[in-house]
């Protein structure tokens, strides 16, 4: 009975020691790692050295490294690289020797590599001729001779309860896994031979040093087949096992599940990608990102990613998946995903496409081309690179420095998500981009560099924990600091204020003479409804004001620039010709000009929207529809000290009483209190109608 006993404890441990067993990527904790999708091997190598291994990355995922299908017409498209003909090494991204090189390379700096394996099946069945490596195949007769296959290594027809021999039916699990995918030849895996032919391919990639792999199509092979295949690979030269990751797209409602491959290694979890999309556009929904409902794998299985090379072509999710091709909203998704604490992180690096096909970029025999590299770290020659992205790249470190560490403090609020993490890291990000509001960090009291801006903000933690976070429109809506970053230099300090707030660079010296001046006021108005704006300095804090504003020292002259001559700039052009000052006073002696036979009320102001395709757009406005913009150079030293006043007014409709309040970036502000809007000669104002919340940025 002891010996039996004893058994059982045996087994009871293996099993539960099983499910952590391919789930160490090797590489000293680091916590991200990158799908340099496409790129050659040379580049590959090159980019683990002179920027991978020095941003904390873990480890590339590099796509397939076996003989693949060659197609020709028109230009050759990224999934042949996923229809194999042979275990050798030569695609289209290199051959076995510059491989080796590459693998060698990024180990030695330590970057490590994961293969994207093809396990499930070969080439599609109607296609037939010579491979990357120059192999013929025939995969009309299933005949594969540089392995070998032949007909009798893939799935006996019988076993696959379709009618055509495809995968067709997503709640039937032989369905699934006995059919070939989209016409894929589809290998017989449970066959002695099969595996052994994987086992030797992927040990080979071993003993060049490859550290781990991606199962492609890991949904279509049966979870005890990829146990055995995994069972005969060897150990990596450090004593441990190899990582696994297995892509199984689960969407809910089929026959198969994700948790079903979590013994095997991480799992993708593609329901993060749409969760995030969403969380993104309507910040309330941050508050279910991992939603109960929707059964996502526990945060210890879970590989996660904003996007991947199939979703970003709509596969496997939707439409609703974020790309580089919505950057902004993006980069939101990407950081915030770096930030929290659930699942592994991949990052994909891309490249420009249009449609499903299109391969990476080629020159004109269809090679790959490099990639290039420009001195602020982006890329070019057609190449995306959003893991060089500063905004990505520099939370890598982020996200390695938290490992471990819970998410605290949770706030979903008013358009604002932020949390810390323990108590040595804290995250906030802004949807509108405008934010002036103290927030609890969870952090000691100190000065925090921002990581993701480079130490261009500051965060000053007050004993309490408590930090005024401000954002400025002009700068990533997106903030990230850490107790033992990067500190904030003395010299940062000379230069800026604390009293327990945000410290905030001072803005220049007043301002001399004529400076281009911005105005931005949303106000919602009707149909046929123009706003204007009157302003100067109050009469009663000047002498020598009067109702004459060429005379009036308490009028500041302007000139207005030329904004536009469509027809959206009509009604503005007409009021603002012969208009030289901002006064408190409406239409000027030379404003002659009548729109409708409405004569001006004031200085007019232009409605635009930030939507670039329209006529309306302007490059000052980035928060949406229903700013109204006045753009003009002032004779700033007729100002306040750098300030002047104003309100605006809708027919004649003046704005009431605004709140006092200290505008977000104003290091200074006027020595008097005011009924009216403050803002400063020389830059931008950002402002809202009958509301004291206001934001002023250089220009």
């Amino acid at each position: 009975m002891k010996i039996i006993y004893f058994i059982a404890i045996i087994l009871i441990f293996l099993v539960q020691s099983s499910s952590g067993l391919y789930t160490d990527p090797n590489c000293d904790g680091k916590q991200v790692i990158v799908h340099l999708f496409e790129w050659k091997w040379t580049e590959v190598a090159a980019e683990c050295e002179i920027f991978l291994s020095k941003s904390g990355y873990c480890g590339v995922q590099v796509s397939p490294v076996n003989e693949h299908v060659v197609v020709l017409s028109p230009h050759r498209p990224w999934w042949e690289s996923y229809q194999p003909v042979s275990y050798k090494l030569s695609s289209r991204r290199g051959n076995e020797t510059e491989f080796i090189s590459m693998v060698q390379r990024c180990n030695a700096v330590g970057i490590r590599i994961y293969v994207d394996v093809l396990m499930n099946h070969m080439a599609a069945g109607d296609r037939h001729g010579n491979g990357s490596a120059g192999s013929y195949f025939d995969a009309t007769r299933l005949s594969f001779p540089a392995v070998p296959y032949s007909r009798e290594h893939f799935t006996p027809r019988y076993m696959c309860p379709s009618n055509n021999g495809d995968v067709n039916d997503y709640t039937d699990a032989r369905n699934i896994r006995n059919c070939n995918l989209v016409a894929l030849t589809d290998l017989y895996l449970s066959l002695s031979y099969v595996r052994q032919k994987l086992i030797d391919f992927l040990n080979k990639l071993i003993r060049i040093g490859v550290t781990g792999f991606r199962l492609d199509a890991a949904k279509h092979m049966w979870p005890n087949d990829i146990k055995a295949i995994q069972n005969g690979v060897a150990d990596l030269p450090s004593g441990s096992r190899p990582f696994f990751f297995s892509e199984v797209i689960d969407n809910g409602g089929e026959a198969i599940s994700a948790q079903e491959y979590t013994e095997s290694g991480y799992v993708t979890e593609f329901r993060y990608g749409k969760q995030i999309n969403n969380a993104v556009r309507s910040f309330d929904k941050f508050r279910w990102l991992v939603d109960p409902t929707l059964n996502m794998l526990d945060s210890k299985n879970a590989l996660v990613f904003v996007d991947n090379h199939d979703n970003q072509r709509n596969e496997g999710a939707g439409s609703s998946i974020l790309t580089y091709k919505q950057p902004n909203m993006y980069k939101m998704a990407v950081t915030f995903t770096l930030a929290y604490d659930y699942g592994f992180v991949r990052v994909i690096s891309s490249y420009n496409f249009s449609n499903f096909d299109d391969g990476p970029p080629h020159n004109n025999d269809d090679t790959i081309k490099n990639v290039k590299r420009s001195a602020d770290g982006s890329c070019t020659n057609g190449w995306v690179c959003e893991h060089r992205w500063p905004q990505i790249a520099n939370m890598v470190e982020f996200r390695n420095k938290m490992a471990g560490l819970s998410v605290q403090n949770y706030m979903v609020s008013s358009g604002i998500v932020s949390f810390s993490r323990g108590q040595k890291g804290f995250f906030v990000m802004s949807k509108s981009g405008i934010l002036d509001r103290w927030i609890y960090t969870g952090l000691p009291a100190g000065h925090y560099c921002d990581i993701i801006s480079g130490c261009s903000r500051i965060l000053s933690v007050d004993g309490n924990g408590r930090a005024r976070v401000v954002f400025w429109s002009e700068q990533e809506p997106v903030m990230a600091f850490m107790v033992g970053g990067k500190k904030p230099r003395s010299t940062i300090h000379r230069h800026c204020r604390n009293n327990n707030r945000s410290i905030h660079p001072l803005l220049p010296s007043l301002p001399r003479r004529w400076k281009r001046t911005v105005i931005l006021i949303k106000v919602e108005t009707q149909f046929g409804q123009n706003v204007f704006l009157r302003g100067g300095i109050d009469h009663s804090k000047r002498s020598g004001c009067t109702n004459l504003a060429s005379t009036s020292q308490c009028a500041i002259p302007i000139r207005h620039r030329t904004l536009g001559t469509s027809a959206a700039y009509v009604s503005f052009n007409t009021w603002a010709k012969g208009e030289e000052y901002v006064d408190w006073f409406g239409k000027e002696p030379k404003q002659f000009g009548r729109v409708n036979g409405k004569e001006a009320e004031g200085t007019p102001l232009l409605w635009t929207t930030d939507d670039e395709t329209s006529g309306s757009y302007s490059s000052f406005n980035t928060y949406g529809p229903n700013y109204w913009l006045l753009d003009v150079d002032m004779f700033c030293s007729k100002s306040y000290n750098g300030w002047f006043e104003f309100k605006a007014l809708i027919d004649n409709n003046w704005e009431g009483n605004i709140p006092t309040t200290q505008c977000s970036g104003a290091s200074s502000y006027p020595s008097y209190t005011s009924s009216n809007h403050f803002a400063r000669c020389g830059y931008l104002n950002v402002f809202q109608w009958n509301q004291g919340d206001c934001l002023i940025m250089k220009l």
